[in-house]
């Protein structure tokens, strides 16, 4: 069965520290672009991290900018998305895809073949 799954989220103090994983069953992961998305109630789903399939390399939506990191353990096959200093109005579903084929705009949700299920992250004291 081909799969992606997120898992990770949780409830965190502003401030904390927090990592989201994805991980993907029926396909290998490594193969893939992997974007991280999320939603928070009332708004509309928004680009968080990418990492590229070619050459690693990563986009970061500029309110993560030197606080979130998404890489890779292409061992394990997992992408991670350690996320620092976070913040209230991240409150939030996040989801990781997963794209085959190359595209231009990172954050295009059209873009990707495969969703995960969502995982709630939430921040507050």
């Amino acid at each position: 069965q081909v799969q992606l799954v997120d898992s990770g989220g949780d409830l965190v103090q502003p401030g904390g520290y927090l990592r989201l994983s994805c991980t993907s069953s029926g396909f290998t992961l490594r193969y893939y672009a992997v974007g991280w998305f999320r939603r928070a109630r009332g708004k509309e789903r928004g680009g968080v991290a990418y990492i590229s399939n070619r050459d690693n390399r990563s986009y970061y939506g500029d309110s993560v900018k030197e606080r979130f990191t998404i890489c890779r353990d292409n061992g394990k096959n997992i992408v991670f998305l350690p996320m620092t200093s976070v913040k209230p109005e991240e409150t939030a579903v996040y989801y990781c895809a997963a794209a085959e084929a190359a595209f231009g705009y990172v954050f295009a949700p059209d873009s990707y073949d495969y969703w995960g299920q969502g995982t709630q992250v939430t921040v507050s004291p």
